[in-house]
């Protein structure tokens, strides 16, 4: 079983070393490892509100929350140079924290330390205190709740880069909630192969190129050593 893992980390890495286009698509399941509940896990949010039970309570703070070795893996494709765009439905700003270039980040649900303008769409941080634009719009929470349109500009640089990918990565999402979990489609209707790393059950399993059931720090991780190597990067 170990050596099963091991050959497809290793092919894991071949593919990070041969693409052109790496587009990385994360879900709640890729933050459980730094203490914040999943959604459709054992504990997950929705699991527990289906059971009639309130989300588990957190041991601390969201601002408290650091990034995982998850997040730094793909923080560290980043700084390799191959990653082109991250695509992400959470809301925690883990990824930003990690030290991902907003440019190259898609927060499709918002974030929970920002505000929106509801004038030109721009976002500032909730510390600064401010609660009007400059542009004199209303600044109001950045996180989408269900039934709001999601943030048209990050949508569309979305599903732009789905379909530009070469290799498509699924990081801890069960990816059920449209029109993020289109994504993957568009991915391989333009030929890209697709990586799948979820503990859960996802409707794309059967047409993953390459299927992951372990931890999301099990696998990334290992996968960005072994393409060092490959690249010649030696720590």
């Amino acid at each position: 079983m170990k050596e099963d893992l091991e050959k497809k980390i290793h092919t894991l890495a071949e593919w990070l070393y041969e693409s052109r286009h790496l587009v990385v698509f994360t879900g709640a399941g890729i933050s459980t490892e730094s203490g914040l509940p999943d959604f459709r896990g054992p504990e997950g949010v929705w699991t527990r509100r289906d059971k009639g039970l309130p989300p588990k309570s957190m041991s601390r703070s969201w601002d408290s929350v650091e990034p995982n070795r998850g997040h730094s893996a793909i923080a560290e494709l980043q700084k390799m140079g191959r990653l082109k765009f991250l695509i992400s439905q959470n809301v925690d700003n883990l990824h930003l924290k990690s030290g991902i270039n907003p440019d190259l980040l898609a927060e499709l649900h918002g974030n929970m330390t920002k505000l929106r303008c509801t004038g030109c769409g721009r976002k500032v941080d909730r510390s600064d205190g401010e609660t009007i634009c400059a542009c004199g719009g209303k600044l109001v929470s950045s996180v989408v709740d269900f039934g709001e349109p999601l943030p048209e500009k990050d949508l569309r640089l979305s599903f732009e880069h789905s379909r530009k990918s070469d290799l498509f990565i699924v990081v801890g999402s069960s990816l059920v909630v449209t029109p993020a979990a289109d994504m993957p489609l568009e991915a391989l209707r333009s030929g890209a192969r697709l990586v799948i790393i979820n503990q859960g059950e996802t409707p794309f399993d059967q047409r993953a190129h390459l299927r992951f059931s372990e931890a999301i720090g099990d696998v990334l991780p290992q996968a960005v050593k072994k393409l060092k190597r490959l690249m010649g990067l030696f720590e």
